[in-house]
């Protein structure tokens, strides 16, 4: 029998640190295939999806700022991080066969195609998995709120953040025993209580175009496809 997804076209966003595995710097390419494999499963089922990867696996801009550098500057060197990680996501689904293309907010054509929305859309439409790569192509913005911009973009009926844990919680469950975690919470309560998940610009955003966010732990194998089938562990932000 085949499954029907829950949802038709959707928005992965990934952590630069996710990539690097059990490493302390760069991307652990054993990673970047699981992360690609869940992606072709989720192909499979007829979804259509896009990818935003974070950069802090290679360089973060705040971490200049906070030395005393200037920001701009700082952002711009994280922005090319997430090119570095977009390609090498790319890698990984062209080796499994998943056509792929990177479209980056900022201008390099002899490594990629420059982000347009329509040239977007039309990609996914053709049944190609869009990585977006540039954050939101300007400085002060997180690969979060770039996430939430582009899925605004392409239509997608949900976000799915891809963490650490397995959800959200009301404390970082790695630090804090007695942290309960939630099955489904609104944008305005993540907003309120100050939950980590994604900065508030992203949450707001998303709450703004009615977007829900799943999270879920990106390091947990199929879990993507499993949510998706309407299982697996996750945390759905929706307004009640």
């Amino acid at each position: 029998m085949t499954i029907k997804p829950i949802y038709r076209r959707v928005l992965l966003k990934a952590s630069g640190e996710a990539l690097m595995g059990t490493q302390g710097f760069g991307i652990d390419v054993s990673v970047a295939d699981q992360i690609a494999s869940d992606i072709a499963e989720a192909k499979e089922l007829g979804v259509d999806v896009g990818v935003v990867i974070g950069g802090g696996n290679i360089f973060r801009g705040v971490a200049v700022a906070s030395k005393g550098g200037d920001r701009v500057t700082g952002d711009h060197m994280g922005m090319l991080g997430t090119v570095i990680n977009s390609l090498a996501l790319r890698t990984s689904l062209v080796k499994l066969g998943v056509d792929a293309v990177v479209l980056s907010a900022i201008a390099m054509p002899e490594i990629c195609e420059s982000f347009s929305q329509r040239q977007a859309t039309a990609y996914m439409d053709a049944g190609k998995v869009v990585i977006f790569a540039g954050g939101t192509g300007n400085p002060f913005f997180t690969t979060d709120s770039a996430a939430a911009l582009r899925a605004a973009e392409i239509g997608a009926d949900a976000l799915f953040k891809g963490t650490q844990v397995d959800g959200v919680y009301s404390a970082d469950p790695k630090k804090e025993k007695d942290a309960v975690r939630f099955a489904r919470i609104s944008h305005e309560e993540v907003l309120h209580r100050g939950l980590a998940i994604m900065d508030a610009t992203a949450i707001a955003l998303a709450r703004e175009n009615n977007i829900p966010i799943i999270v879920y732990s990106i390091h947990e194998k199929g879990g993507f496809g499993a949510i998706l089938k309407g299982g697996g562990h996750c945390t759905v932000v929706a307004e009640q």
